[in-house]
């Protein structure tokens, strides 16, 4: 899943606009797109040359600091959108993985929407691209069919990843989803809790 993500954010010759953004999301709720933000992040902050910062952008569910033993309450994302004072590096926490940082969503704003939209947020996002252009940037969004923040969110990524959840989400559901991202021209989709079917052969353990 890596692979042709990296390749679009390092090399010159993808034509790729600040591919080292990458937002991770999905139609629904439920279908794991964060934890494929998580684990797509410690896999990439495994390879020899690339560190990732890992950024919980679903301001109105954050999971991944609690899933990374961290409190919610830590500052992050939606209290440098509101306080001009606080820089990128005021909120990146370190994980106990060596390359792998964190920015939280921060504490709960009833702006939210607004904040994500803002020249601020398009600032910010500038010079993760820029200033970061060797790290790779991971969002883990909000699903896109239940709150306006990741589209928001969209139009500013260089890539985008959509978790799938075999079985249950709907072709239409996937069609709606994708026309709310069609201003990125970089979308992979990931099939994910698809069940495994027995077969023979050597491959088969696979």
């Amino acid at each position: 899943i890596k692979r042709p993500l990296l390749a679009n954010a390092f090399n010159p010759d993808s034509g790729v606009k600040n591919g080292n953004l990458i937002m991770v999301t999905s139609s629904l709720s439920g279908e794991g797109k964060s934890f494929c933000s998580l684990n797509l992040a410690m896999s990439i902050a495994m390879e020899m040359d690339h560190r990732v910062l890992l950024v919980d952008a679903d301001v109105a569910r954050p999971s991944i600091p609690a899933t990374l033993g961290f409190s919610p309450e830590e500052p992050g994302l939606l209290d440098m959108l509101r306080d001009s004072q606080l820089s990128i590096s005021d909120v990146m926490m370190k994980t106990n993985i060596k390359k792998l940082t964190l920015i939280p969503a921060g504490r709960r704003h009833t702006h939210a929407t607004e904040l994500l939209a803002s020249q601020s947020m398009h600032s910010i996002l500038v010079e993760l691209a820029q200033r970061y252009h060797d790290r790779v940037v991971i969002f883990d969004s909000p699903p896109l069919l239940l709150t306006s923040e990741a589209r928001v969110l969209a139009s500013q990524m260089g890539q985008i990843v959509l978790v799938v959840e075999a079985e249950r989400t709907t072709q239409q559901t996937v069609k709606e989803a994708l026309q709310q991202i069609e201003a990125c021209d970089v979308v992979n989709l990931i099939y994910n809790k698809a069940k495994a079917h027995g077969s023979t052969g050597y491959y088969g353990y696979y």
